[in-house]
């Protein structure tokens, strides 16, 4: 399908029409978690983003290899040079092999995201099997003059770097003063410059998880394994690279320098980043404390919230903001979210109410006729999913004007007002039904009861005895029941 899709590019700071490199395929590498614990909200957002790009891309006929890694070792997350290993420490307050830890955070991640209806990348390659591939880039980093070997440890040398090629080109960041300043510093250590950064840290005798390497028994830097994994997966160029904002500085920026220093020219054509989720402003995250995890929010078990929230209302959440904004998390927003998804799912689900007639009323025939043209046009710039959902309620409140008699639609119409809303509401933005929650066990539980109440207003009503029906249907009203007269006769939902 022809789309003029355009992606916005942190590298170029501008929107940029999107031309795979290698077209129809696709690479695509996107930042993971680190599994030393369970997955937040903050985990949500990636995945739920890139989601949607995988979903659309596919859509739009591209064959893609979609890679997201797990760090599954802790040391390798973050500035942990010099830092605790998180999966190591827990490993040794609950007696467990590292391994362990990693994989069992692993299956709670994919038990989150299948919640959240994230499809499964096409490769998710874990950074302790590709220790051999991390050893090989930090070989060609120190072949080609960009690193050194210090007391078993290798460390990029961001100023012989910095003098060829100029660090900070995703970040905006100039670093001449950092690394002058540096030197006026005390306590580097083992580095040329404080800002130098680790391809290989020689382990300490207390650390468990460790490799050999020609340069001690040690493990790989943080930035090394999504270079290092991107360009086994996806070749030495891609189109692709992923993840939140907070990646940009040091993480992308270094894996910048790494690609250029090791092949000599830039290994990723397009780089997305998604904005935060914050509480009051802060970033949410592991390292602040502040954070909720997923399956709190499904069962609403933290104080800092008013109720449990379905996997589909979190996922709405997200969507109603682009990728790019920041979303600031409140029980307020939540409850928006769930209510505009129920209206949504109703506007779907009401449509088999619908009367077709033998020809649409003109307004109608346009709205269906520019609707898919809308949401594509929402989708090509830059995943505008926020407005898709402004146009899917709209298709909304033209289904309440049709089911209401104050409009007409077609057969032909009404198949491709539900074609177009199933396609952008399930298909591409991947929501769903959710089955099995507590409204559909007792909507299964009530509906014979309620339409055999019904049934008896409806006799009420057919002997004029309107006292009767009105108790009937104020009486559902109060249990929870919205109970709506139509020229057909009647229908009732249970409200959430």
């Amino acid at each position: 399908m022809e789309q003029n899709f355009f992606i916005y590019n942190t590298l170029s700071r501008k929107k940029e029409r999107f031309e795979p490199l290698h077209a129809p395929n696709v690479g695509m590498y996107v930042c993971g978690p680190t599994v030393y614990g369970d997955p937040h909200l903050g985990h949500a957002r990636p995945a739920i983003t890139f989601d949607v790009l995988f979903r659309y891309l596919k859509h739009l006929g591209y064959k893609v290899r979609y890679v997201r890694n797990i760090t599954d070792v802790g040391h390798l997350e973050h500035d942990a040079d010099e830092g605790d290993d998180k999966i190591e420490k827990k490993a040794r307050l609950e007696q467990l092999e590292p391994m362990e830890i990693a994989q069992y955070y692993t299956n709670r991640y994919h038990d989150a995201m299948n919640a959240l209806n994230v499809l499964p990348p096409s490769i998710e390659p874990h950074a302790t099997g590709h220790i051999i591939e991390q050893e090989k880039l930090v070989e060609q980093i120190l072949d080609n003059g960009y690193a050194y070997v210090s007391n078993g440890s290798v460390y990029f040398d961001i100023e012989k770097y910095n003098k060829d090629h100029h660090y900070g080109i995703l970040s905006g960041r100039n670093l001449d003063d950092v690394i002058n300043n540096s030197r006026e510093l005390g306590g580097v250590g083992e580095k040329h410059n404080q800002v130098d950064f680790a391809l290989w840290k020689k382990a300490q005798p207390e650390h468990i998880m460790r490799w050999p390497s020609p340069w001690s028994e040690g493990f790989p830097g943080w930035h090394c394994e999504c270079t290092a994994m991107g360009r086994k997966y996806l070749g030495n160029h891609f189109d692709i690279h992923g993840g939140g904002m907070d990646l940009v500085f040091p993480h992308h920026e270094c894996e910048i320098a790494q690609a250029v220093a090791s092949q000599g020219d830039q290994m990723v054509h397009y780089w997305m980043h998604n904005n935060m989720i914050t509480i009051n402003g802060q970033k949410m995250g592991k390292s602040l404390g502040n954070f909720i995890t997923l399956e709190q929010f499904f069962t609403g078990n933290h104080a800092s919230l008013d109720k449990a929230y379905s996997p589909m209302t979190i996922r709405f959440f997200i969507l109603s903001a682009h990728y790019r904004g920041t979303v600031d998390f409140s029980n307020e927003a939540l409850i928006a979210s769930e209510k505009g998804l129920d209206r949504l799912l109703t506007g779907i689900t009401d449509m088999k109410r619908i009367n077709t007639e033998n020809a649409s009323d003109a307004e109608v025939a346009k709205f269906v006729a520019g609707l898919p043209q809308r949401c594509y046009d929402a989708m090509n710039d830059d995943l505008q999913t926020p407005i898709v959902i402004s146009c899917l309620f709209e298709a909304c409140h033209l289904i309440n004007t049709i089911i209401d008699h104050k409009a007409k639609i077609s057969v032909e119409d009404l198949q491709k007002l539900n074609d177009t809303i199933n396609l952008f509401a399930f298909d591409l933005l991947g929501l769903k039904e959710e089955k099995g929650n507590d409204n559909d066990a007792r909507e299964d539980a009530y509906g014979k009861v309620v339409n055999m109440v019904l049934d008896l207003r409806a006799k009420a009503k057919s002997d004029k005895d309107w006292s009767t029906s009105d108790k009937i249907r104020d009486a559902l009203s109060e249990a929870g029941f919205e109970v709506k007269d139509t020229k057909d006769g009647c229908t009732w939902r249970l409200n959430k």
